[in-house]
């Protein structure tokens, strides 16, 4: 039965998908709100889903990633100014993962980048706005830029068997993509970009429709085409995400954190040429070192659910921070996530406490993430 949309909607203010119609075909359970529109997070029990993820393949309806479009004679120079990466270094063809900054270091968004060409770029976004960020940031710059959002729709196939969806929908030349690369194409005159990209830590691909009234025919094309290999449509996996020790901005990371706290140093390039938003107030907390840091954490004890609110921890009886994803895994057979800690409780070993909402306070531990692939072998072969 089709989840009752009245039950989270009234009016045309939330969006609907290119791919709606086909996910209440398909049986989508339940939806969220991301980005303004309407999120399908499951179709089935979420640990069914999860080990169909690992064993076969998965269609997942992301056209929530809504794009922040970049185009004009200082294209270039504008998305530059935007994150600490150096953009020199991303070829037209490639992506990559970057963070948005604010004046302060905070991260306004980690949305994957896409070069389309010398001065094109896409933003595939997290959840939060960076559509008005960007026209705020281009309005005294002196820059000539056009920032729109156009009409591109994603979804990704996730899984072992993704490369042969991919390569019986586009033919061999998808199976040379490298990590993080992509090619421009049609699929029976759909126009698309597929991207070697995903959010599973599995093998993963990214088709970007580029037409939306042609959502139903590309989901119904890709259905096909994986039906030899098993493909279901599923929610992207929390469980196998936090395996893979990827982040969920809004939850593990906002506005209020920088990437030292979260571990994400490795997308600022200090020799980076050119300046950028933010870049004074990063060399500062660089130097200064952080006084806290998102952790791995393990939680004793019966298996949770995946936690809807921050949960307290505390080191000994002192607070020393909060839980922000908790859930179970399934082949570890722990209960594993992410806690954001004083920075002087997250060498690897320290002892924790957790406190459960309904379930009482649970022994806990740090841990070194990712929980699994920690050099990303999987998603890389």
């Amino acid at each position: 039965m089709a989840f009752d949309m009245n039950l989270v909607q009234r009016g045309a203010r939330l969006r609907r998908s290119p791919f709606f119609e086909a996910t209440q075909r398909h049986g989508a359970k339940a939806y969220t709100v991301y980005n303004h529109m309407l999120f399908p997070i499951c179709f089935s029990d979420l640990e069914e889903e999860y080990w169909h993820l690992l064993n076969h393949v998965t269609l997942w309806d992301v056209a929530v990633e809504r794009q922040v479009e970049i185009t004009g004679p200082d294209a270039f120079a504008f998305t530059n100014l935007l994150t600490p990466r150096d953009l020199a270094r991303c070829a037209v063809g490639q992506g990559k993962y970057v963070v948005i900054t604010s004046k302060d270091g905070g991260i306004i968004n980690d949305p994957v980048l896409l070069r389309l060409g010398e001065n094109h770029f896409w933003l595939a976004l997290a959840d939060s706005d960076v559509l008005l960020w960007a026209r705020g940031a281009a309005l005294n710059s002196g820059l000539r830029v056009k920032i729109r959002e156009p009409d591109v729709s994603p979804v990704q196939i996730q899984g072992p068997k993704a490369r042969e969806v991919v390569h019986a929908l586009f033919g061999e030349r998808v199976l040379q993509l490298r990590y993080y690369y992509f090619l421009e194409t049609s699929l029976d005159g759909i126009p698309v970009v597929v991207t070697r990209t995903g959010w599973s830590g599995e093998v993963g691909y990214e088709i970007y429709l580029r037409d939306g009234s042609r959502g139903d025919e590309l989901w119904e094309r890709i259905m096909e085409a994986g039906k030899p290999h098993h493909i279901r449509p599923t929610g992207p996996s929390d469980i196998r995400r936090i395996e893979a020790g990827i982040l969920n901005w809004g939850a593990d990371m906002t506005l209020e954190n920088n990437v030292y706290e979260v571990g994400l140093e490795r997308l600022v390039d200090d020799d980076k040429p050119a300046g950028y938003i933010g870049r004074e107030a990063l060399k500062r907390i660089k130097a200064a070192g952080v006084t806290r840091r998102l952790a791995g954490i393990e939680i004793a004890g019966e298996r949770i659910e995946f936690n809807a609110t921050p949960w307290p921890v505390k080191a000994g009886d002192e607070p020393a921070g909060r839980v922000t994803s908790a859930i179970w895994s399934p082949r570890l057979k722990k209960n594993i996530g992410y806690a954001m800690l004083r920075a002087i409780a997250v060498a690897p070993g320290t002892a924790l406490k957790v406190l459960i909402p309904g379930a009482g306070e649970r022994p806990a531990k740090v841990v070194p993430r990712p929980f699994v692939d920690p050099k990303k072998k999987i998603p890389k072969s």
